[in-house]
């Protein structure tokens, strides 16, 4: 009986074992796709870079030596294909990042990033501030406020209306109604925005895009990015207890308030600010965290990095196809609404045994 209960005992640890086995060379393989994925972004584009001038301008920046190769070429490069690109690489990360860990904050693997509000409030902002004439920073520094404002709004209110309630249950059923309260605000706005100038605009923003980033919209994302993924990262082991359970995770020790609040703070600062810079890109923090979870497993330790490689991943491939496809570019939130509805809904046929 002894030895049967060992057995039982070392499996766990075995199949532990083995995933992080499996885990280091998925890591790699994504980490090298993610590099081929950036070397094709950049020779893409109206104005091609062939690799071998790519890597003649970078290793010829890094040695300093005298420029051999057109200006052009280089004002293309760093003023606009790279900011783009590690633009898009950011958003991806995050937004598939943030999706990842609020599937595991709330135990289900079909929340997205804008399950408390986020996108609305964002879409809002902006929406408010081009109906003003803002400029570009102040239309991406007011999404983004309103974005943190929408998902504050929700966490208050949800504080106030569940005590002594399943406080999962109502942080989500809140942050629809927040949800919906904002996207009807930003339908008001639509609805008196000029229809041959502003509502144009808007629009438009709302589709979503990187065609306007800039060195500066890098930088801006940048700060909050590092600032909202760090913690992600540090308590990968917590979202694995949270997806536990409540009282699971208050036996093991874990303070759940806390440790859900700044889950979703971080989570919020990354879907806000990917929002603000790139406008409404739906889906991916969605698909991506699935097809994560059937690569690597689902130990947060190892599927959060994998989210974000992957999500950096598909936004630029995605962004490629956008921008080089049609005549026109398309706006990122079609493209990924194309591709993410369908595999939605192959999620949904391939897990249709699990409902039985």
């Amino acid at each position: 009986m002894r030895r049967n209960q060992n057995a039982g005992g070392a499996a766990p640890e075995k199949r532990a074992a083995l995933s992080r086995v499996r885990a280091i060379p998925a890591i790699v393989i994504l980490l090298l796709l993610l590099t081929a994925a950036f070397l094709l972004s950049v020779t893409l584009g109206r104005y091609g870079i062939p690799l071998r001038q790519l890597m003649q301008i970078f290793f010829g920046k890094l040695l300093g030596r005298t420029p051999t190769w057109p200006d052009t070429v280089e004002k293309v490069l760093f003023n606009v294909r790279l900011p783009r690109i590690l633009c898009g690489m950011m958003v991806g990360a995050a937004l598939s990042g943030s999706g990842a860990a609020y599937q595991g904050i709330f135990k289900n693997p079909m929340v997205s990033p804008d399950i408390l509000g986020a996108s609305a409030g964002a879409g809002f902002g902006a929406a408010l501030a081009i109906l003003n004439n803002f400029s570009i920073l102040g239309i991406e520094v007011t999404a983004f406020l309103f974005g943190m404002a929408a998902v504050a709004l929700t966490y208050v209110l949800s504080s106030f209306i569940g005590r002594n309630l399943n406080a999962v249950l109502v942080l989500v059923l809140t942050g629809m109604g927040v949800q919906s309260l904002f996207s009807a605000f930003t339908s008001v706005i639509k609805y008196e925005a000029d229809p041959n100038n502003k509502l144009p605009e808007i629009t438009f923003w709302l589709m979503g895009g990187l065609s306007s980033t800039t060195k500066k919209q890098v930088l801006m994302m940048l700060i909050p990015f590092v600032i909202g993924m760090i913690p992600l990262l540090l308590y990968r082991w917590q979202i694995n207890i949270l997806s536990f359970g409540e009282e699971e995770a208050k036996a093991l020790g874990v303070d759940t308030r806390k440790t859900r609040a700044v889950l979703i703070v971080s989570a919020t600062l990354l879907t806000s600010a990917s929002i603000a810079v790139s406008g409404m890109i739906g889906w991916v923090g969605l698909i991506i965290p699935h097809l994560a979870r059937l690569i690597v497993g689902p130990n947060y330790k190892i599927l959060l990095p994998a989210s974000a490689l992957m999500g950096a991943t598909f936004l630029l491939l995605v962004d490629d196809i956008a921008r080089t496809v049609l005549i026109t570019e398309i706006p990122l939130g079609i493209l990924t609404a194309i591709i993410g509805a369908p595999f939605f809904l192959y999620l949904l046929y391939r897990g249709r045994s699990t409902w039985e």
